[in-house]
């Protein structure tokens, strides 16, 4: 079930929340949903969910709007906020009354419960839980009707590193059973080895949306060599640039690492090291989005 978002727009008088969004997620893929704060991601994912009416513009799921599904929570499922827990309630209280809301079997509460980790602490009132706690009886609530879309507004607040390898794990597990997954998080390192795909926005429009692998851009190489200062003159084009930071050192931009070995046995250069060189998605969305260190 794709999740499709075509010219979606808000604003809240004079200012543009979200300004014609348009992108798709994909069934089976974990979709990375990025942006600086006040970038739009949380009213966009509201948007998604009919919490809050667009301005124009149209948000579906496997063609159809939340507020059309038959049976949404069976459908959907959605992490937004981990504040929405009766003080009084246990976590098994909690999963108990959704499950009964959503018209979900009790044995799918054991089920979820044992998934998330929230069996560990099933008994305690909700008002005890700590932050990566109440994160993971969150995302039981979400799990309960086994939906095909989950949409997580960061996840991973709150969980200790434990917790976010288990996520990360949890998630691609769910994308390679064929479920459409949408997350946002500002944990740039864990979207990096979690997400196949990314949405950038930036004031509410896309800056750009594609495998993730594409933000990168072209690979440098870093060489080092006795005679750098011979091999960078034998380098030098319109289409390849060199960086001499050290006096032994190259970073060259417009080749592969195959091309600048070849290109150094063929004018006898000796090559101590060469090392490709790729840019992390912190420094793709810095550059993206205008951010700054």
């Amino acid at each position: 079930m794709n999740i499709e978002v075509r010219g979606l727009t808000k604003a809240f008088g004079p200012i543009s929340a979200v300004t014609d969004l348009s992108f798709e997620a994909e069934a089976g893929v974990v979709t990375g949903f990025l942006g600086p704060n006040g970038a739009g991601k949380t009213t966009t994912m509201q948007m998604m969910l009919g919490l809050v009416t667009p301005t124009s513009g149209t948000a579906t799921f496997g063609g159809h709007r939340y507020a059309d599904l038959p049976h949404p929570s069976a459908a959907v499922g959605a992490v937004l906020d981990s504040a929405g827990f009766h003080p009084a309630h246990t976590a098994y209280d909690h999963l108990r009354v959704y499950a009964r809301m959503g018209r979900h079997g009790t044995a799918r509460v054991d089920q979820v419960a044992d998934l998330t980790g929230v069996s560990a602490f099933a008994g305690r009132l909700t008002r005890t839980l700590s932050t990566g706690m109440r994160q993971r009886l969150s995302l039981a609530t979400a799990l309960l009707g086994d939906p095909q879309v989950l949409l997580l507004d960061e996840p991973s607040n709150g969980l200790d590193p434990e917790g976010i390898a288990w996520l990360r794990e949890f998630l691609r597990e769910l994308a390679a059973d064929g479920r459409t997954i949408l997350v946002s998080s500002h944990v740039l390192g864990e979207i990096e080895h979690t997400a196949d795909h990314v949405v950038v926005i930036r004031d509410g429009r896309l800056v750009t949306a594609g495998p993730i692998a594409g933000l990168y851009g072209t690979a440098t190489v870093l060489v080092r060599s006795p005679q750098a200062d011979l091999f960078a003159a034998k380098l030098v084009t319109s289409e390849v640039r060199v960086e001499h930071p050290r006096p032994d050192l190259l970073r060259i931009h417009g080749l592969s690492t195959e091309q600048v070995a070849a290109a150094a046995a063929s004018h006898g250069v000796t090559l101590h090291e060469i090392t490709p060189e790729h840019p992390t998605l912190e420094q793709a969305f810095l550059h993206l989005t205008g951010g700054s260190r």
